[in-house]
């Protein structure tokens, strides 16, 4: 019997563990796409205690604990940091084949050298020598990320965001790039038009301009763009139920416009045709640019209406939606594609039922001018677990090449979620290990390993071309 969580946790056979410790474990990492908060590297914080940096924020977790009985009190309630923590303590057993409980033990393993299993038993001690360990200077957050061999950070930041952290950070010489990422998902929120009318007062403010009509809502929201690529930004990103790419005409978006600046509430179709416009004019910059978009699809958030309304957005009930992808998304690509303005795309897929058809989706838009231009991306939040990624990567491997993905990322708002990318690197490893052996492939070692190194490390770094970003 194998012990728990050991040097060759997930690698089940010889050759597996070779490819992994000797091509994949000792890589730099770049992390693509995640949500550390920016200002809290800026100022190189030390958190307090395992609570602060460990639950705070972390919807996975949350939800554990409420299937556990657990009551809200001391989850995003006014319970002490230590209630909070011993009722997450108490929740880890109850944890077992969850990836929680993976989590969990190898970031007490990695960044605090901690073999010991969670448990109330067990919870005081841990609790403390974290603790005071948090309270070092090796644990600042610019330490922890630095000390995990990352190379490259990109946050996720909106459009009105003045992007001071990070001029910060660049001033300070920081080892690690931190670079931005442009998220515009607010300016184009018509959910409620008294919100997005803020938004876009706010737009005027820090833009010094009068918009009056959509196209001078696209000007501002364009300066806006190239002040991120002036302050190293090369990516934006996306989180939408699915992309649209309903047809429209100029006179039809200056009609929605102008309903939304009186407050009126939009018909579904005129929902669909803002999104669409807004959508196809971010993707034309981007590819103006030359950044890489990255859209998240397939979310269905905030279905509890009570949550919402006492909790607010983002605390842990939102779910895996089944949503119509695959028109829509030809549509969208094409249309691009056809004028050429089809920038480098990365598609994330929430919907394990829908791998297949992205995968697919994706191999119709490569046009031979980059090695993996149209990626499916991995494996996302309710999916970046062992039986996600093996979906994701089987259906990639099916579809596409595998050999050219651009590996893992984070998605986190944790500084300790470093070790997800060494768990997808074991999985990888563990699957062409198990294949080798299987004589499903070739026993070559050196090309193999080559291959492994490219989607852990290799393929992002030329893909994103990072280096580029003084």
């Amino acid at each position: 019997m194998k012990s728990f969580l050991n040097e060759n946790f997930l690698l089940e056979t010889k050759t597996a563990k070779h490819l992994y410790h000797e091509f994949a474990a000792g890589l730099p990492i770049i992390d693509y796409h995640c949500h550390l908060p920016p200002n809290e590297i800026a100022d190189d914080i030390n958190f307090d205690n395992l609570t602060r940096i460990w639950l705070l924020g972390d919807h996975y977790k949350w939800r554990a604990m409420r299937a556990n009985g657990v009551k809200e009190a001391y989850i995003t309630g006014t319970k002490t940091d230590w209630e909070k923590f011993e009722q997450w303590a108490a929740t880890v057993p109850y944890t077992l084949r969850n990836p929680l409980y993976h989590w969990t033990h190898l970031e007490l393993q990695r960044y605090f050298n901690i073999n010991t299993l969670l448990s109330p038993a067990t919870a005081k001690r841990i609790y403390d020598e974290c603790g005071e360990k948090l309270q070092s200077p090796e644990y600042s957050v610019r330490n922890l990320i630095k000390n995990r061999n990352v190379e490259v950070v990109c946050t996720t930041d909106d459009p009105l965001d003045d992007l001071s952290h990070h001029k910060k950070i660049k001033k300070d010489g920081y080892g690690v790039k931190i670079l931005p990422a442009f998220r515009p998902d607010k300016a184009m929120d018509t959910g409620d038009t008294k919100i997005l009318n803020a938004y876009i007062a706010r737009l005027e403010a820090i833009t010094n301009t009068t918009i009056c009509d959509f196209n001078t809502y696209l000007e501002a929201l364009k300066s806006r763009h190239d002040y991120f690529a002036e302050n190293g930004c090369s990516v934006s990103d996306h989180g939408l139920e699915r992309l649209y790419a309903e047809n429209y005409t100029e006179l039809e978006t200056r009609l929605i416009f102008k309903k939304i600046r009186t407050e009126q509430a939009l018909t579904p179709d005129e929902i669909v045709k803002f999104k669409s416009a807004m959508l196809y004019n971010f993707s034309v910059w981007d590819h103006e640019k030359g950044w890489v978009q990255q859209y998240h699809l397939g979310a269905l958030r905030n279905t509890n209406t009570r949550a919402l309304r006492e909790s607010g957005p983002d605390t842990g009930y939102d779910s895996i939606g089944d949503f119509a992808q695959g028109n829509a998304l030809s549509k969208f690509l094409d249309k691009l594609e056809n004028e050429n303005k089809l920038t480098k795309t990365i598609i994330y897929n929430l919907n394990p039922a829908d791998n297949e058809l992205i995968a697919a989706m994706m191999g119709n838009y490569n046009d031979g001018s980059v090695a993996g231009k149209m990626q499916f991306g991995s494996a996302w939040w309710f999916l970046d677990q062992k039986d996600g990624m093996t979906k994701q990567l089987n259906a990639l491997s099916n579809m596409g090449l595998l050999s050219r993905m651009v590996g893992m990322l984070t998605d986190s708002r944790s500084f300790l979620s470093y070790p997800r990318h060494e768990y997808f690197r074991r999985i990888l490893c563990n699957l062409f290990g198990n294949d080798m052996e299987n004589g499903e492939l070739p026993h070559d070692m050196e090309w193999t390993g080559k291959i492994i190194q490219g989607i852990c490390y290799n393929n992002a770094k030329g893909y994103f071309d990072f280096d580029k970003i003084k």
